[in-house]
């Protein structure tokens, strides 16, 4: 595990760090590791027997959930995906049947269409869902490029939340976090499947 320079280190600088990290590595070198957690993550019985999957669409240095939302519409699994609306500062979810339809949302990220059919909190008993994070530590706690948007939906998610991370980006020492932030139940990596909750 990579050093998150102390337990009082600032989300913003834990952030810079791990960032350059990212940025430093090469692209041929990251997406052989992404191919790695991709194929760690199907080893994951939760998320190998879940019919729905909530997934996180890569910005900057997070790890590429593309291929997997391809594999998930080839198994027949139900693909969401997640629109950032800045107005109420949450995050809404919606059923997508390819990959087609997705457009430019908020902040110019890729987004689902909102005419798309909508989930509410019932249609994810059962389901799991992918968490970006730049840096995660043992405890399922992470740093990313959000405004909590996920901590938010995160508090009354009802399903698994599995973060999924290159191990180089796991820090060894605890991250900074309050009574807002939300940890995940498993992190992946390339080389491991990590519970941070007792199952």
């Amino acid at each position: 595990m990579a050093s998150s320079q102390g337990a009082d280190a600032s989300k913003a600088s834990l952030l810079n760090q791990y960032l350059a990290l990212c940025e430093s590595m090469p692209k041929v070198f990251s997406d052989r590791i992404d191919g790695s957690v991709r194929t760690m993550l199907g080893r994951l019985g939760m998320y190998r027997n879940a019919r729905t999957i909530l997934f996180y669409l890569p910005i900057h240095e997070e790890i590429d959930t593309y291929p997997l939302i391809e594999a998930a519409f080839a198994d027949g699994k139900r693909v969401c995906l997640p629109y950032l609306d800045d107005k109420s500062s949450t995050l809404s979810w919606y059923e997508m049947e390819s990959l087609q339809s997705i457009k430019r949302g908020s902040r110019g990220l890729a987004a689902p269409p909102v005419d798309a059919p909508s989930l509410g909190v019932k249609d994810m008993l059962g389901s799991v869902c992918l968490v970006p994070g730049l840096v995660f530590d043992a405890e399922g706690y992470r740093v990313g490029y959000g405004a909590g948007y996920y901590d938010e939906f995160l508090a009354f998610y009802p399903g698994d939340k599995v973060g999924l991370v290159r191990s180089v980006q796991v820090s060894s020492n605890p991250l900074p976090h309050d009574g807002h932030d939300i940890p995940v139940d498993v992190l992946v990596t390339e080389g491991s499947i990590w519970h941070c909750r007792k199952m």
